[in-house]
């Protein structure tokens, strides 16, 4: 413990940290029962490009596996949902050629895969566990041979504060016992790891930066493009032991998320950027409306009581000292008219202080100490947390809870509609960090959109100091709470997200929608900032044709595909969304709840009278992206002639301080420093 403590103590301080030291984990990789009745099968290679343009990232990850047995076998692989992206592409090389997936309803794609499994015949099959994981199955990978599967899923790549990031998901958050209870994970890349990500950005990048990958090489062009190559093999890493060691060791260990950052040049104007898809002939097209703020909102000086709201289940061992330590650090920095409460829960919760405590030096050590003597264990009662946490709310202070977690509900109350019905009855901001791969973060995004607040998801890799001041800045200010957004003058519809919610300092609100026509149309983005109306106006123009960025459809279609899931998640299945979310997942080429990606051989597919969909979607996607790659990197900004924001964007070294001077602040009150004021938040309703 005084060892740990003395080891980058600045940083521990922080109640992220916990983030960087985690309990049992579990990684990407090859699941094999926990028996160990099947032999093992190896990842061979294990390659990953990445291409960041116009707002969004294409991940393509190609693998090689082995089986090393005198019988053919099945490969399962698993890997983290990453946020707020959709499976496009999953292939399978048969005889020597890549067979394209097609999207089916789930109960149907698992039948014909398990049809072709059982006679013998190559099939893969894509499938979605929740938020969780994506679980590839492939047979059979024969005897003594290697068996190769490509899979793609995009995302949108939106700019926090001038901060771009990039996860590419491998570490799971080792909270759901059930499936490990049963499976292990082979996550070692035997031969050959290759990281590569091309950043094409439309505005000027300063800097690239990918933490904990020494071995990492970025380099800027003379256009401005920005490489980061990450290339491990089993002969390098041979080379770099002393002799004697008896076996080559693995290429690379797929345990730990790689995370890119990229930092925008200070000074770039508010802006508003529109990407449009809408071929030829075609009466409707599909659009990506990013709107990014200028820095405009005013910083808070008021008071408040804080509520924390910590995990203490079985999974937060490892993490807890770290997590007792930063508490104490943050109500140290508290003034002296702040009070806080500590409410700590696993299977049931309960307050380790009785009602609000005033943070004088005493108490602060009084119940540091206490925090100390807390073994984490049992499950994850969230809801009951969540409770004792909205008592004793103070009507006539300013109040906000800190909510920490790195599981999901799975004592109690589980039900999602429960958990924002009571969130709703409180006018409290809700500030969430969620913890890995793992957790349920869709919940967790309503409840704090519910609330007006925000959540932050931290990933082991990250940069902790730069998630603190990413959050500090948020809750250090005012925000813009109500936020509607209107277009007038041509035809809009099927807007996504349905809810917008509030706008905090630095973040971009990302649009997806259909239009129909062209020419120009009135944009109006209103709400209200400290209880007061505030309108933001421009006017732009819609293209006729626009052919270069396909993918659009996709975006469009999972962001609405989100929006009816959460409707599902609030108030219950229904069959009519359960099939429009269906019947939209099979239309665009996307692994969801509720259908998988099968691959079985082209004459199969014919057979069974499966249409090639996808198969051609991907092939205009292809075809796009080539174009793209041959023309310069050109701004989408469509406001330039009459600014929606009249101030630059907020960085988190202008404005309200320079970088150097934030680091001096390393403790968890940055995290939450003033408090969006619940007096305030009242009036803006």
């Amino acid at each position: 413990m005084k060892l740990l403590k003395k080891i980058n103590q600045w940083v521990i301080s922080s109640l992220l940290v916990m983030a960087l030291m985690p309990a049992s984990v579990w990684a990407a990789g090859l699941l094999k029962p926990a028996d160990g009745s099947l032999p093992n099968l190896e990842i061979l290679d294990h390659e990953v490009n990445v291409i960041i343009e116009d707002g969004y990232a294409i991940t393509t990850v190609e693998q090689i596996f082995l089986n090393p047995h005198q019988q053919n076998l099945e490969a399962i692989y698993s890997f983290p949902v990453p946020e707020k992206a959709s499976v496009a592409e999953f292939t399978v090389w048969i005889d020597g050629k890549p067979v394209t997936g097609e999207v089916l309803e789930k109960q149907q794609a698992k039948e014909v895969y398990e049809s072709e499994k059982t006679a013998g015949r190559d099939a893969g099959l894509m499938e979605k566990d929740e938020y969780r994981t994506f679980d590839i199955k492939v047979s059979p990978v024969r005897a003594l041979q290697d068996t190769k599967i490509r899979f793609a899923y995009i995302q949108p790549a939106h700019v926090d504060t001038g901060m771009g990031r990039y996860v590419y998901p491998l570490e799971e958050g080792g909270v759901d016992e059930h499936k490990l209870a049963f499976w292990t994970a082979n996550e070692t890349v035997k031969e050959h790891f290759k990281f590569n990500l091309e950043l094409r950005p439309a505005y000027p990048v300063e800097a690239v930066r990918l933490p904990n990958q020494p071995g990492a090489s970025i380099i800027q062009s003379d256009t401005g493009d920005w490489r980061v190559e990450l290339a491990s093999s089993s002969k390098d890493q041979l080379e770099g032991l002393h002799s004697g060691n008896p076996s080559p060791p693995p290429a690379f260990t797929l345990d730990k998320d790689l995370v890119v950052y990229w930092r925008h040049q200070e000074g770039l104007p508010g802006s508003v950027d529109l990407l449009t898809y809408k071929p030829e002939g075609a009466s409707r097209g599909t659009f990506m409306l990013t709107l990014t703020p200028g820095d405009d909102l005013q910083p808070i000086t008021e008071g408040s009581d804080w509520i924390f709201v910590l995990d203490v289940s079985g999974s937060m061992q490892g993490k807890y000292a770290t997590l007792a330590d930063g508490v104490q650090r943050a109500l140290g920095k508290m003034r002296p008219n702040d009070r806080f409460r500590l409410v700590l829960f696993n299977d049931s919760a309960w307050e380790l202080t009785s009602g609000y405590v005033n943070a004088t030096s005493e108490q602060i050590q009084y119940y540091s100490d206490a925090l100390l003597k807390i073994a984490p264990d049992q499950g994850t009662n969230l809801y009951a947390g969540l409770v004792k946490g909205l008592s004793r709310i103070d009507a006539d202070r300013t109040s906000g809870i800190v909510l920490v977690t790195d599981g999901v509900a799975n004592v109690g109350e589980t039900r999602q509609r429960k958990f924002i019905e009571l969130i709703t009855q409180k006018d409290v901001r809700l500030f969430t960090f969620i913890m890995g791969n793992s957790t349920n973060r869709p919940m967790l995004e309503v409840l704090t959109r519910e609330s007006h607040g925000f959540a932050l998801n931290v990933s082991n890799s990250d940069d902790i100091v730069g998630k603190i001041l990413e959050a500090t800045s948020k809750v250090t200010h005012e925000s813009l709470h109500g936020v509607q957004l209107d277009i007038d003058g041509i035809r809009t519809s099927d807007l996504s997200p349905k809810k917008m919610g509030s706008l905090y300092r630095g973040q971009q609100l990302i649009v997806f929608g259909h239009y129909w026509g062209d020419g120009l149309a009135d944009i109006r983005l209103k709400g209200k900032i400290s209880g007061q109306p505030k309108q933001y106006s421009t006017q732009i123009s819609f293209p006729a044709v626009a052919i270069l960025n396909p993918e659009l459809e996709r975006l469009w279609a999972y962001a609405k595909i989100e929006d009816m899931m959460q409707e599902i998640h609030d108030f219950g299945e229904e069959a009519d969304l359960k099939q429009a979310v269906t019947d939209l997942s099979i239309q665009y080429g996307l692994v969801t709840d509720y259908t998988s990606m099968v691959v079985v051989r082209d004459e199969v597919f014919d057979q069974l009278g499966i249409k090639r969909n996808n198969q051609k979607r991907l092939e205009n996607e292809q075809i796009a992206h080539q174009k793209r790659q041959l023309q310069p990197v050109t701004s989408h900004r469509v406001d330039s002639a009459q600014p929606m924001f009249k101030s630059n964007r907020p960085t988190h070294s202008g404005g309200s301080g320079s970088f150097s001077g934030w680091l001096m602040l390393p403790l968890l009150v940055l995290l939450v420093g003033q408090s969006i004021s619940r007096k305030l938040a009242s009036r803006s309703k």
